[in-house]
């Protein structure tokens, strides 16, 4: 696996089930894949769970862990092309990936939409700069659209507790419902549940006002519901996220906040509707807007189980590349070097 980036870059999802079940009965089996390999996290914006898992289940590997942030002791990067670089950034992008890319083996990185233009965001023009112009495998940590590392562990939470209850011989009822948010955010973590559901054996329902429909890229076979009440009836996971408007219907309405609607914020009669669903969430979480504090301090709440996940969906995926890595080396196939300024 050279990148991680979509459900698809994970092969068959039984197969990765049962790995991440694996790594969870013992986290340092694999400790020999990761020695004298080091793995480079940078981050364009801030992070909790992903910082710490990531590094967590890189170290579990074996791996040494180079940690960059960019916002804080290091230069501030351009972007993009053809730019009088005047300002206050002081080295371009396009020479720094290489460079990043000679002291490591592995790179991940977390880099979010601006929310202004869809296109440059819905390109991700910054990861797939990375990808070009690195010289070694590239996973996502969070970018503009989408968010893997944290739809991979969604499932798995969802696979171990749909297991908990025998595996009844039905499909989970798996619904991802907007709730309403003081800030605009992004659509990558709903952009990935939404592909990572569409994949998986569940029964998906997505359920947002009017206008705030994800990209079909994403959204896929999904049943979309615009009556949050109806879309709650017999659902056996609840998975809350706000996201700002993805300009799909309206595009000058991209990245706006054009619902506030308290009606959607998940509460005990919402969950009441439920088939005593299981709540799930990304954190953080804004208490009484997304969800009020009953709910997610009920024993149905199954937020902390799903974060401490991050660090096994991590695991599997920097385990494969560091096979990839090995098996490269058995063969004498070194990974390539970072490109030449002069083919960049």
């Amino acid at each position: 696996m050279n990148s991680f980036i979509n459900v698809q870059d994970i092969g068959p999802l039984s197969k990765a089930l049962a790995e991440a079940q694996e790594i969870k009965q013992d986290r340092y089996k694999y400790q020999h894949l990761g020695k004298n390999k080091t793995l480079l996290m940078i981050f364009f914006n801030n992070s909790l769970r992903t910082r710490l898992s990531t590094q967590k289940a890189a170290m579990n590997l074996g791996m040494n862990v180079i940690v960059l942030d960019v916002n804080a002791g290091a230069w501030k990067l351009e972007t993009e092309r053809g730019v009088i670089m005047d300002g206050d950034k002081s080295e371009h992008l396009l020479e720094a990936i290489p460079v990043m890319g000679s002291y490591c083996d592995i790179i991940g990185v977390r880099s979010f939409a601006g929310l202004t233009d869809r296109d440059y965001d819905y390109a991700e023009t910054v990861l797939q700069q990375f990808i070009r112009y690195s010289g070694r495998p590239v996973f996502a940590m969070e970018t503009a659209t989408v968010h893997p590392l944290q739809a991979f562990a969604d499932l798995i939470t969802i696979e171990e507790y749909w297991a908990k209850e025998g595996h009844p011989a039905r499909k989970p009822k798996v619904v991802l419902t907007w709730a309403p948010h003081c800030r605009a955010l992004p659509q990558a973590v709903p952009n990935s549940f939404a592909q990572w559901m569409n994949a998986a054996d569940v029964d998906f329902v997505i359920t947002h006002p009017e206008g705030y429909e994800l990209d079909p890229k994403f959204a896929g076979h999904a049943t979309v519901e615009y009556d949050q009440r109806k879309a709650f009836e017999g659902a056996d996971f609840i998975y809350a996220k706000n996201w700002s408007n993805p300009g799909i219907t309206h595009p000058e309405d991209y990245g706006k906040i054009t619902s506030k609607d308290m009606a959607w914020t998940v509460d005990a009669a919402h969950m009441a509707l439920t088939n005593n669903a299981k709540f799930m969430h990304c954190l953080p979480v804004r208490r009484g807007l997304i969800v009020t504090d009953d709910v997610i301090e009920s024993p149905n709440s199954i937020v902390i189980p799903e974060a401490a996940n991050r660090e096994i969906s991590c695991s599997v995926v920097l385990k494969r590349m560091l096979e990839e890595l090995q098996e490269r080396e058995g063969t004498s196939r070194s990974p390539l070097p970072p490109p030449p300024l002069a083919a960049l």
